[in-house]
């Protein structure tokens, strides 16, 4: 079974805290870039993969969005996102997404959104949203980017003492191991590569993809984003079926 980490109190009262988690979407800074690679939203069946406290579930349903349907692994969030929500087009439910099964032809959009990089069977699961996405459906979603799974090291100091930090064993993919929130959470590396190919191999075709850092306006309105664009902290993609 997929590491419930979530389910970990001291992992979800830290998560709890954080501001996309307070927030919602608009406490998200790669939000507006992801959300320019959604399709219209009115009138499609849309299902949420690894999907939290419920905010993209609200978001599409308030956007038209005929029927959402929130998948998670934990019950923690599961909960918070019922608590949340008041919606009778709106459903939770949970499940592994490394064993999901879902309806043939069931959605017009997949979307997920840092969630990805907790799996080991990717494969099988870019397989099943396939199946499960109408012809011309869409796969958003987005992802730790690789250059931060590949855990840090320090490297050298720049001439003004700006510390630079390297990636480790890059083409080495795997679980790794890191604290954050918690002790021994773990992330499966992969490369840039490496999830274009199994999204090609699966059958989709690749419409967008941005290694997102923060714009100029960003950086003005939170100066503490500046350190965001020494290397883009998600990977964003749109497939098409």
């Amino acid at each position: 079974m997929t590491q419930n980490v979530y389910d970990n109190p001291e992992f979800f009262a830290g998560y709890s805290a954080l501001p996309r988690s307070i927030h919602g979407l608009d406490g998200a800074p790669e939000w507006p870039a992801l959300r320019a690679m959604l399709p219209e939203l009115r009138g499609r069946r849309v299902v949420d993969l690894g999907c939290g406290f419920g905010w993209f579930c609200r978001f599409a349903r308030e956007a038209g969005a005929r029927q959402v349907l929130g998948i998670d692994v934990s019950e923690n969030m599961l909960a918070r996102a019922r608590e949340m929500t008041s919606d009778r087009a709106i459903g939770y439910r949970r499940a592994d997404l490394e064993t999901l099964t879902l309806d043939d032809a069931a959605f017009d959009l997949v979307y997920s959104s840092l969630t990805l990089h907790y799996l080991d069977k990717l494969a099988v699961l870019f397989r099943q949203i396939h199946r499960t996405l109408v012809a011309g459906g869409r796969f958003v979603f987005s992802i730790e980017h690789p250059i931060y799974t590949a855990p840090d090291r320090p490297g050298w100091r720049t001439e003004d003492n700006r510390e630079v930090w390297a990636v480790d064993r890059y083409l080495d993919e795997g679980p790794r191991t890191t604290d954050w929130l918690a002790k021994g959470v773990v992330k499966h590396h992969r490369t840039i590569a490496t999830y274009l190919n199994l999204l090609i191999a699966a059958g989709f075709s690749i419409l967008r993809m941005e290694e997102w850092g923060p714009t100029d306006d960003q950086v003005a309105a939170h100066p503490e984003w500046a350190c965001e664009r020494e290397r883009p902290p998600f990977l964003l993609v749109a497939a098409a079926r």
